[in-house]
């Protein structure tokens, strides 16, 4: 058997004084050992992994502070591009939206990875899968300074909380959820108060915004109705999230609509068709979205990646150096994993340019059985006139590093297919009928258990289809389909 866990200490690199790799490892790498021994400790004879920032799994022996720093959102990630390819979607933003903050990223056959990373104030060079984080949670505070909303970037965190966790919390964006009548106390586990045992208060979320609604008028003279500032919120709040996704595809030439918008965290589901409604873009839901990032650990292989500085012109003599840096590099990696009998190894190098003079580096493939200058600026042109929209014909290439990573490909079961047991003009019955407000009004929503859909229904909305994980609202122009691998699939009606 196999444990893989995800261990996130970005935290602690607030007590790290220099910003380097070296003392960020030095300081964390024995605060893990401990507890990496203790859990080790009480599963004997289990095999124990870790994921790593930059995807992959490694041996819990060989986890290192500077791998750990973005795991926990690189679970994530992974368990989004694996589901989304058995989903039949190979291009995806991933959007992971939790309490505090959201995670977007990119992926377009492959992960991308950043080599340079200053997290926390600390700068680190270490292969870390390029993720762009927002101050936008369902736990982000809404507040009003006298003439305009403002969506975090403070979080009411997860104690106390939102105010509807029943702990004195601030309004938040869960809270203008509730009010909306997108979140309903009766589906949500009891486990808020003081004694972890009570239900969502939808009461202290109306009144607070019943008092805020009176606040904004003699402030401003302007009469908003609370569903009406509730909504406000909400939209500030999605405009922030979709102008994340813009700046990691649109602005990289990247055309969104013909991605798929991978939802999960425990809150994504809620705003995900507001979002998609201003990208253009599909949805594409798992069952186990509400904890993906650990179900991804899951779905992830065992990687090794090896990376080496090089700063030298790109021309015909530097190839076979560079041929030569590969195969050492390669060969590092190959130690680093564990030898295993009929594993399907992949090796993927990697050559990082750039233009003389700028810090603008692109990574390309390095191919050894087509070692060429030309084909290789061509390489680099392509993807930098797409990203940047130019190329600087008259600059020198130079090959800042280069990376080579060898992956262990990891067995992982296929997900069972689900039958349709009821007739094709059958439809599922609603739990109840409730009243949601959207698009400015009030609109008569049926409730869905998850549970209770089978293969081929299609939810039109205004509906709202409840998890035991997650709350998934679908807005009035769209419908969400179930299909036999028990994925929902999200689209504007039309």
């Amino acid at each position: 058997s196999q444990i893989s866990i995800s261990h996130e200490v970005s935290p602690l690199m607030k007590l790290v004084s220099r910003g380097d790799t070296t003392v960020v490892d030095a300081y964390l790498t024995p605060i893990l050992r401990r507890y990496i021994d203790s859990v080790a400790s009480q599963l004997p004879g289990v095999k124990l992994m870790f994921m790593k920032s930059d995807g992959g799994l490694v041996d819990a022996q060989q986890f290192q502070g500077k791998d750990s720093i973005l795991s926990g959102p690189a679970g994530g990630i992974v368990g989004a591009v694996q589901t989304s390819l058995r989903g039949g979607f190979d291009s995806i933003i991933t959007f992971d939206m939790g309490g505090t903050s959201t995670d977007v990223a990119h992926f377009n056959g492959e992960y991308e990875r950043q080599l340079e990373n200053e997290i926390a104030g600390a700068r680190m060079r270490v292969p870390v899968l390029a993720i762009h984080t927002i101050a936008a949670g369902g736990g982000s505070i809404l507040s009003f300074d006298g003439s305009s909303y403002r969506v975090g970037p403070e979080s009411a965190g997860s104690n106390p909380g939102p105010a509807c966790y029943r702990r004195g919390g601030k309004l938040a964006v869960t809270d203008a959820n509730v009010m909306l009548g997108k979140i309903h106390p009766q589906y949500f586990p009891a486990v808020f108060g003081k004694d972890g045992n009570l239900p969502l208060d939808k009461d202290v979320a109306n009144e607070k915004f019943i008092q805020l609604a009176k606040e904004i008028e003699t402030a401003t003279g302007n009469h908003r109705t609370p569903e009406q500032v509730a909504a406000g919120f909400i939209s500030i709040a999605v405009e922030s999230m979709a102008n994340a996704i813009k700046k990691i595809s649109l602005q990289r030439g990247y055309d969104v609509t013909n991605y798929a918008l991978c939802c999960f965290g425990g809150a994504g589901a809620q705003v995900a068709c507001l979002i998609a409604d201003t990208l253009g873009m599909k949805i594409f839901l798992h069952p186990y979205a509400g904890v993906l990032s650990a179900y991804g650990m899951g779905l992830a292989d065992v990687r090794a990646i090896k990376e080496a500085g090089v700063e030298e012109g790109l021309n015909d003599g530097l190839l076979e150096e560079l041929q030569g840096l590969m195969e050492g590099l390669g060969n590092q990696a190959k130690r680093e994993l564990e030898t295993k009998i009929n594993v399907e190894e992949e090796i993927v190098r990697k050559v990082n340019l750039k233009y003389e003079g700028t810090n603008s580096i692109l990574g390309i493939s390095f191919d050894l059985d087509n070692l060429d200058v030309g084909m290789m600026r061509e390489e680099f042109e392509r993807e930098h006139k797409l990203r940047y929209g130019f190329v600087q014909v008259d600059k020198n290439l130079i090959v800042e590093s280069v990376s080579v990573e060898v992956i262990q490909k990891m067995d992982t079961p296929e997900e069972a297919l689900i039958t349709r047991s009821r007739g094709l003009d059958e439809f599922p019955n609603p739990v109840e009928t409730v009243q949601m407000f959207t698009h400015d009004k009030w609109y008569s929503a049926p409730i869905y258990r998850r549970e209770d859909l089978q293969p081929g229904d299609v939810i039109q909305g205004a509906a709202i289809i409840v998890e035991k994980i997650s709350t998934i609202v679908i807005e009035p122009n769209w419908e969400a389909e179930l299909t036999e691998r028990n994925h929902l699939q999200l689209s504007v009606r039309s």
